[in-house]
């Protein structure tokens, strides 16, 4: 069974007394340690498709299951809860705390999960991206590559069943970015974690298993490697 499995999904917003369509008739599936790339131009429908996937926001018609259950048939308190236990986050601009340190960004949603042992785990994930001896500095003092390897260690705390990177490499060099990929290819691998990644990079997307090309809302092909 599909971790992560859309049907069909269509997702319409209010414009200027319109609807927009972003996504329209979306049907796919994500299994346990696949590594998909979402691809197209901005506008696309790849941020909705992410949005949808990690419970942010809902289809207007069509279903979006995570393990089998239906994303819209949950109350709030359940999808709160799906995002803290099922889903990690990584974003383009990192989106760490600067008024806390390294180890207290990892730790914060364990903590607002109530998980016990928050700051070993937090220390076993920055060692296992290889920030081990950071937990103390702040992210002011770290460089783009580190920052974004807190994000992700941040986002693999919880040891979630799918994790969502939006455009993870946009902010960093060349080399810097592929040290991130490899990182994300080996999270995949390792923690057969379903990983969806949002990008603009054709480069960036060749090392995973699945290039979804999405084109005005709508998936136009599907290659798997």
């Amino acid at each position: 069974m599909a971790i992560l499995s859309l049907q069909s999904v269509s997702k319409e917003y209010p414009s200027d007394g319109q609807r927009v369509r972003a996504l329209d008739g979306v049907t796919l599936d994500v299994g346990e340690g696949e590594f998909v790339a979402l691809v197209g131009r901005s506008g696309c429908g790849k941020s909705t498709l992410l949005h949808l996937a990690g419970a942010m926001d809902f289809p207007t018609s069509g279903t979006v299951r995570i393990e089998g259950k239906a994303t819209s048939d949950l109350d709030d308190a359940r999808q709160t809860q799906l995002r803290r236990e099922k889903i990690g986050f990584v974003f383009q601009a990192f989106q760490l705390l600067h008024t806390l340190t390294v180890q207290e960004n990892v730790e914060l949603p364990l903590l607002l999960a109530g998980k016990a042992g928050a700051r070993e785990l937090a220390l076993e994930r920055l060692q296992w991206v290889e920030l081990g001896g950071y937990g103390a500095r702040y992210p002011h003092q770290l460089s783009g590559g580190q920052m974004q390897r807190v994000a992700i260690a941040r986002a693999l705390a919880h040891s979630p069943r799918i994790l969502l990177a939006d455009e993870p490499t946009g902010n960093l060099d060349t080399a810097t970015g592929s040290v991130i990929l490899e990182l994300l290819l080996r999270l995949t691998r390792e923690q057969k974690t379903a990983t969806i990644m949002a990008t603009h990079s054709l480069e960036a997307a060749s090392v995973c298993d699945t290039l979804v090309k999405l084109r005005d809302g709508r998936v136009e092909e599907v290659t798997r490697r």
